[in-house]
């Protein structure tokens, strides 16, 4: 590296001595005088030599004094140029030294990391050769605990994963529990809020539908006009409406029994027209009858419509509407059912407030939820079901008949507001005095002893008489004669004894009656 530097700059000065120099040259060739004229006589020529000497003392004067300056710039360039090389030789051994250092030093680093890996070659091999002491120490260890327990070594680890899994399973378990009582504890405590502030804002009666109605008499002498000659007046009554009509010994009154609350107001209100008119006899029974039945259809409609503006959910289609005013006229565990399911549509549409679900949803299909009950003696299937049904043919969004068909987990509950109507359906039914077990059962005895009769062929109406201890079976004459009714009343008392659980006797009585009409003219 010296070598080349040196060279280097002894370079750059013999460039800078012979720059200056031929600048030196330059100079002094300048002033040197005019250049001889060619041409004149030779005398002329002969003659200027003569002229010219002082000349040319003055040029070789000159040319000393040059000479002298240019050995002066020399030495002054050469003494700034050997400062300069001195210089940069010192750098160049400050360099050199540095390098010198480092490179001591990284032979040093360099030793001390051969060193090191020697020492992890040696640790390595060590480590290796315990690793195969370790192994064979093992598997001798393993062999004698597989004498010792008889036991292979996968079977062994069998019982302990088995073990392993069970403790986990028990830990899992018991956290899975203090999990689900915390969320238990929390869910309670926000649900009794939420349903503490809903049914603040709801008041409702007690239930007080009963199976009986009473018919008050201006006199006794007015029953044995009901009752007629020979039984046929009361007997077309009760053929005609399916209502036990009880007369006995309570003064001034007629007790009307029957568990559909419809029929048993038509009965009721045939009964008053009758009484009003005075004639009773089977041919104006039976137009009266006929004239009531039709203005308790026209009282359906009106009390559905009114059941609709008292829930607040808009419109309703004509059907659904009367099907809800039959509705008054039922009862569940001695509640009205229409009442039920007024007050069941005002708790969802809270609660779905609360909650942020479908209000509207939500109340229209509370209120709608039992309407399958107003059609059940007539329709086979459960009345949820049925009730959905009802709701699609009408018109009813999905989410709502969804909502009315999973009440009773006839079908997986899928909405938040199928939730809430079951739950306010368990609300209303559940509070202080809304319900009555015993009036239930009652009902529903009656209501099945009719669902058996009726699923038989050429039925027409089956009415349950005399408290569930009677069956009156009307039948279609064209289709059922004589011998086959005698041998239907077998069939369904039959039925009766395998499905149903009753005490004493149930009486199965066919009505086969032919009319024939003619009109003269």
């Amino acid at each position: 590296m010296e070598i080349v530097v040196g060279a280097a700059v002894a370079a750059v000065v013999s460039a800078t001595v012979v720059l200056l120099l031929g600048r030196q040259r330059g100079g002094r060739t300048a002033p040197a005088g005019p250049k001889p004229v060619s041409g004149g006589s030779g005398s002329a020529t002969a003659a200027r030599p003569a002229r010219a000497e002082p000349g040319a003392r003055t040029a070789t004067d000159g040319a000393a004094l040059g000479v002298a300056e240019e050995a002066g710039l020399r030495d002054t360039l050469r003494a700034e140029i050997d400062a300069e090389l001195r210089e940069r030789r010192a750098e160049i051994a400050r360099i050199e030294e540095r390098i010198l250092r480092k490179e001591e030093a990284l032979d040093v680093r360099l030793g001390e990391i051969e060193r090191r890996e020697t020492t992890i070659e040696d640790r390595q091999r060590n480590l290796d050769h315990e690793l195969g002491k370790l192994k064979s120490a093992k598997q001798e260890h393993l062999r004698e605990l597989e004498r010792i327990a008889s036991l292979s070594a996968g079977q062994a680890r069998q019982i302990v994963l088995r073990e392993l899994e069970e403790e986990l399973r028990h830990d899992s378990a018991a956290m899975v529990r203090q999990v689900e009582e915390e969320a238990r504890r929390d869910a309670e405590r926000r649900a009794r809020s939420i349903l503490s502030t809903v049914m603040q804002r709801v008041a409702s009666g007690h239930a007080a539908e009963t199976t009986v109605s009473t018919v008050h008499l201006e006199s006794d002498e007015m029953k044995g006009r009901i009752i007629g000659r020979e039984g046929r007046n009361i007997r077309a009554l009760e053929t005609l409406t399916g209502i036990d009509f009880i007369i006995d010994d309570t003064p001034g009154a007629v007790v009307l029994s029957g568990f559909d609350g419809v029929r048993r107001e038509i009965a009721r209100l045939t009964l008053e027209k009758l009484l009003q008119d005075g004639r009773i006899h089977p041919a104006r029974i039976e137009e009266t009858y006929y004239q009531s039945r039709s203005e308790i259809e026209n009282r359906i409609a009106e009390v559905g419509e009114q059941g609709v503006l008292e829930a607040n959910v808009g419109t309703v289609h004509p059907e659904l509407s009367k099907l809800l005013g039959r509705l008054h006229y039922r009862t569940s565990y001695g509640q009205n059912v229409l009442a039920h399911s007024i007050e069941c549509s005002r708790l969802a549409s809270m609660l779905a407030a609360e909650l942020g679900a479908n209000a509207k949803t939500a109340a229209r299909a509370a209120l709608m939820h039992d309407i399958g009950k107003a059609v059940t003696h007539e329709v086979e299937g459960p009345h949820a079901l049925v009730g959905g049904e009802l709701a699609r043919r009408y018109g009813e969004t999905e989410a709502v008949a969804h909502a009315m068909e999973a009440h009773h987990n006839e079908v997986e509950l899928r909405t938040v507001e199928a939730v809430i109507v079951q739950i306010v359906d368990s609300l209303s039914g559940a509070r202080p005095g809304a319900r009555g077990e015993s009036l239930e059962q009652y009902t529903k005895r009656l209501r099945e002893l009719e669902e058996i009769a009726t699923r038989h062929a050429g039925v027409e109406k089956v009415y349950a008489m005399q408290a569930g201890r009677e069956i009156r079976v009307i039948v279609h004459p064209e289709e059922v004669d004589d011998d086959t009714a005698a041998l239907l009343s077998h069939r369904i008392a039959r039925d009766v004894e395998k499905e149903l659980e009753y005490a004493g006797q149930i009486k199965v009585t066919v009505i086969r009656e032919s009319r024939s009409v003619d009109v003269a003219k």
